[in-house]
């Protein structure tokens, strides 16, 4: 077997391995170096018009994890057992708005886009919000763009933990209200400019799951000629 095939064998070894797993093996922790690879996918994620729009919160904190927990109906096995436990953030109207003082920053400092095409990249950023994808009709449009991009983040780090071993599952289920209430008092969500997107345990499975099922590709896929 060639190099490409046997890249791509891999790859999909690591998709069909991935599932979401409800109780880890509390006795099994991830390395630090595994998990900053983990995290690294993520930083090194797409985003649209490349703003990054994601913070990664890893809650450590044992009296947070039993706080969430109470809150978080869809984690009740993953907080206790979880090597890491990571809450996905992303940023708000106050960041992701054409003309913020973020994307300014970010264009700027980040893309090193000269401050002098500011005014033009400004204006194709109003044109794509307002017209083209309708993202500016209220706070919770564009705040759904902006967690959209947090699930590309979210899929590149499942699939890489998968591919050297590592189990996952993300998780929705959670009192969104609740739990966004705990992170601002605890002064995670930056005064109203980053919330929820998100969350996604990761660790070792304790028990083998069922085997993957999933629709045929011809159920899925036209091909528009």
């Amino acid at each position: 077997m060639d190099n490409h095939s046997l890249k791509k064998e891999q790859i999909i070894e690591a998709f069909e391995f991935r599932h979401a797993t409800k109780q880890f093996d509390p006795t099994k922790k991830i390395s630090e170096e595994d998990f900053s690879f983990i995290l690294e996918t993520g930083r090194l994620s797409p985003s649209s018009i490349g703003l990054e729009p994601w913070k990664f919160l890893v809650i450590e904190n044992e009296q947070l994890k039993e706080r969430l927990r109470e809150i978080s109906w869809g984690a009740q096995g993953q907080l206790p057992t979880a090597s890491h436990f990571v809450i996905i953030l992303a940023r708000t109207i106050k960041d992701v708005k054409y003309d913020s003082e973020y994307i300014k920053n970010h264009m700027i400092n980040v893309k090193k886009f000269p401050e002098e095409l500011m005014a033009r990249i400004q204006e194709r950023y109003k044109t794509f919000q307002e017209s083209d994808f309708k993202v500016l009709e209220n706070e919770r449009t564009i705040f759904d763009w902006s967690c959209k991009q947090c699930y590309i983040a979210l899929a590149n780090m499942m699939t890489a933990a998968a591919q050297i071993g590592i189990d996952s599952c993300p998780i929705e289920g959670f009192d969104y209200d609740k739990v966004s209430n705990l992170l601002d008092a605890e002064g995670l969500l930056e005064d109203g400019h980053l919330n929820i997107a998100v969350m996604v345990a990761f660790g070792y499975r304790s028990e083998e799951p069922r085997p993957k099922i999933r629709k045929p590709l011809n159920d899925i896929v036209q091909w528009v000629r």
